[in-house]
């Protein structure tokens, strides 16, 4: 059975730093990109980072760039998302979702399963 497990979300102060980790398990991860996603209650799902499994590649979108870093370890099926220099702005639930077949969703993929989110919260 695929699943997506995340952890590590948490309150933060502003200016503070989170890693959530999303461990994968039940189907070929190297196959599919890696997508994470975040929403706030009452708006739509963003899309934020995404990396292909397979050769590392990925991708940010501009308000998170230069202080979030997605990476993988290859070795245990997890995927991170290193949080630097969090903002208010940055509080929402955050996903983790596989994409295995070619799409119009992020990074060109469609994405067939989802993590079961984690709350960040950046206050003070």
């Amino acid at each position: 059975q695929p699943q997506l497990v995340i952890s590590g979300g948490g309150l933060v102060q502003p200016g503070g730093s989170l890693r959530l980790s999303c461990a994968a398990s039940g189907f070929a991860l190297d196959l599919y990109v890696i997508g994470w996603f975040r929403q706030v209650p009452g708006k739509e799902r963003e899309a934020i980072s995404c990396i292909s499994i397979s050769d590392g590649s990925s991708r940010y979108i501009d308000s998170v760039k230069g202080r979030f870093t997605i990476s993988r370890d290859n070795a245990n099926d997890i995927i991170y998302l290193q949080m630097n220099s969090l903002k208010p702005e940055d509080t929402a639930i955050y996903s983790c979702a596989a994409g295995g077949s070619a799409g119009s969703g992020y990074c060109g993929r469609e994405y067939d399963f989802w993590g079961q989110g984690t709350q960040v919260t950046v206050s003070s």
